[in-house]
């Protein structure tokens, strides 16, 4: 029994597009070679595969055209091998590759070749080798590339003017940290498109203190961006090149007193945020930075309340459209509150992007506070005029007068009544009436 259903499985699991290694699991789409003590790729892989999983193995050697008969590879795993530099034409025939990783292995130069005709390719994962060094055009064809890592190597220089709007418009994360970077091009890195510089992590690198250097990061926290937000103690910088006297630049701005940076403190700021949180009637501009670079573009914005706003329809005094996309609401108020949503469109070339941003708008503290304060004095004055009331107000009804001569039955009534009340009786008992006896007495 076991013998026939073995040649039915694999015919379902692989039909006749190839043969799945015997050390290898091969499960509908998937191809699992992980782990097998593999020194060299198989000889016969399953050419319908889309992820194969080659990871924690002994490669050291890719040859030419490894993976061209995968055309629908989308996904490739050779984390934890031995690697240590790629042949040329390795991808070739698999431009259907979306994800690479080569993480942890010991690759030291990143050349220009190493990724021709992977235009499709998403995320790059190169973080934890040895690389030294990484060739000005490594990244040159990645047109669809969103996030390049890097980290935990030994790069001393990254070509940062090889990233532009134009050669990378999906670019939103830039895994620079925990070199060797002692310098930067900040003329370049200021010119990276605004998605990379939000998504640049530079954190743990022996960056020499400098101006420059404090005014771009100084600026970049101004902005509230998240690479610095979520690493705010790891991002230090040396004194002359000294790395055992180093400054958390973030945390110790007084080193930086006498560097000028332009504080536009009395002009709204542009917002680059996803969130934001701001206090009822001030004012805020809301970007729509995205990945399109082209210089005739439209601009439309949603607004919570489903209101459709551009340069032409707006009427709302409140509110301004500038050409650049930015949206300016002059004062918010709480019922502003909600998500914004921006479209940018390039008729020219017929693409469209979308920005994000959530608005939350609170009422100022103090108006809290005193609202609170208000309510608390109002309770107590209520309280002192009851008292005032029960303990103060003289008596004026007609009970009060000085009574009259009493029956001894009456007096020990009322004290009756007094120590049942004194006892807090929910109810009162019904008043006796006295009855004269008549005279002369009935037989």
């Amino acid at each position: 029994m076991t013998f026939r259903l073995y040649p039915l499985l694999v015919l379902l699991c692989h039909g006749s597009e190839g043969v799945c290694p015997p050390m290898c699991i091969c499960v509908s789409d998937t191809a699992g070679c992980s782990s097998c003590g593999l020194t060299k790729l198989p000889q016969s892989l399953p050419t319908y595969s889309v992820i194969l999983d080659l990871s924690h193995n002994y490669l050291s050697w890719l040859g030419v055209g490894s993976f061209k008969k995968m055309p629908k590879l989308e996904k490739l795993l050779l984390t934890h091998n031995e690697l240590v530099s790629l042949d040329e034409g390795v991808f070739t025939n698999a431009s259907s590759l979306r994800y690479l990783d080569l993480s942890s292995n010991k690759l030291r130069v990143v050349e220009q070749h190493y990724f021709q005709g992977l235009w499709k390719l998403e995320e790059l994962l190169l973080f934890n080798n040895k690389i030294t060094q990484l060739e000005a055009g490594m990244l040159n064809g990645l047109s669809s590339l969103k996030k390049a890592y890097f980290s935990l190597n030994q790069i001393t220089y990254f070509p940062f003017f090889s990233i532009t709007d134009h050669s990378h418009p999906f670019m939103s994360m830039l895994d620079l940290s925990s070199n060797r970077l002692s310098r930067l091009p900040w003329v370049d890195v200021k010119a990276l498109p605004m998605l990379v510089q939000r998504g640049l992590y530079l954190h743990n690198n022996s960056l020499i203190c400098d101006c420059s250097m404090y005014s771009v990061f100084w600026h970049w926290d101004l902005r509230g961006y998240e690479t610095l937000r979520d690493f705010t103690e790891e991002h230090t910088c040396t004194i002359y090149g000294n790395t055992r006297s180093f400054v958390r630049f973030l945390r110790q701005p007084r080193f930086f007193r006498n560097c000028t940076v332009e504080k536009p403190m009395s002009l709204p700021v542009t917002v680059f945020l996803s969130k934001l949180t701001v206090t009822e009637g001030e004012m805020v501009r809301l970007d729509c930075e995205t990945s399109l670079s082209s210089r005739d573009l439209s601009f439309a914005w949603l607004t919570p309340s489903k209101l459709y706003i551009t340069q032409t329809s707006i009427n709302d005094t409140l509110m301004n459209l500038f050409p650049n996309g930015t949206l300016d609401i002059q004062a918010t108020k709480v019922n502003d509150s909600g998500l914004y949503v921006c479209t940018a469109q390039d008729m020219k070339h017929a693409l469209n992007a979308t920005r994000e941003v959530n608005v939350t708008v609170v009422l100022p503290q103090t108006e809290t506070f005193n609202t609170g304060y208000t309510t608390l004095i109002a309770c107590m004055l209520s309280m002192l005029f009851i008292f005032v009331y029960l303990y103060l107000t003289p008596c004026r009804c007609s009970c009060c007068t000085q009574p009259g001569p009493r029956s001894v039955f009456s007096s020990s009534r009322r004290s009756h009544h007094r120590s049942q009340s004194s006892k807090r009786v929910a109810f009162m008992e019904p008043m006796l009436t006295e009855e004269k006896p008549e005279w002369p007495p009935k037989s």
